[in-house]
Parts: structure tokens; C-alpha cells; sequence
């Protein structure tokens, strides 16, 4: 099992960059898929990207390609999303995900409370 903890979302303008991590308990990390997800007020859960445990592969939503670059580090225990240019509707809270046998968009078994970013125009 697996705990999920983000932190480094905040207030940002349009335009500003921001970096978000994952922080993983145990001692397996290296074995889960990791990926991020954001939720915008009023609307559904939406997949943002993902990286593979075995040859670190990654896969992003459409809107955030060439913008948001996701990371991990297995010996910190920690996935990263870096995010440039971001823009108002990048406003979102978003979730760490963590899964051994699914990737990509998941379903994923494991996740974190959230981190809320915010973008203003």
C-alpha cells in the first residue's frame, strides 16, 4: 500500500510556472504508475498525466502538452508535475494517483487529498 501526500500548489497568474510533488510512503514506490488528475469546481475528475514505473514512459491530456512535464524520482519517493505558461483554466485541484498494474489515464487505486492551484487572468 501505498499513501499519497501533494504539496506546491498555490496562487499564480497566467502566464507564471509552478511545481507540484507527490510525496509517496513505503518502501515500493518504485513499482507503482504515477500520474496526476484535476479537478475544476463543477466538473468531473480529468486526467492531466502519467508515468510509467518500469521505463518511465509518459503520456499527457491534450491541453497540457508542451506545458506540463511530469517526473519522478524513485529514491526521494516522489513524482513531480511542472507546469509553465499556465493558464485560467488550468485552474484546478489537483490529485496524485498511484496504481502497480494500470498507467495511463488508470483507473488508479491509490490517491492523495489534493493540492488546490488557482490562475488568475
Amino acid at each position: 500500500q501505498v499513501q499519497l501526500t501533494e504539496s506546491g500548489g498555490g496562487l499564480v497568474q497566467a502566464g507564471d510556472s509552478l511545481r507540484l510533488t507527490c510525496a509517496a510512503s513505503g518502501r515500493t514506490f518504485s513499482f507503482y504508475n504515477m500520474a496526476w488528475f484535476r479537478q475544476a469546481p463543477g466538473k468531473e475528475r480529468e486526467f492531466v498525466a502519467a508515468i510509467t514505473r518500469s521505463d518511465g514512459t509518459t503520456s499527457y491530456e491534450d491541453s497540457v502538452k508542451g506545458r506540463f512535464t511530469i517526473s519522478r524520482d524513485n529514491t526521494k519517493k516522489q513524482v513531480y508535475l511542472q507546469m509553465i505558461s499556465l493558464k485560467s483554466e488550468d485552474t484546478a485541484v489537483y490529485f496524485c494517483a498511484a496504481d502497480i498494474f494500470r498507467a495511463g489515464r488508470g483507473p488508479y487505486n491509490y490517491w492523495g487529498q489534493g493540492t488546490q492551484v488557482t490562475v488568475s487572468a
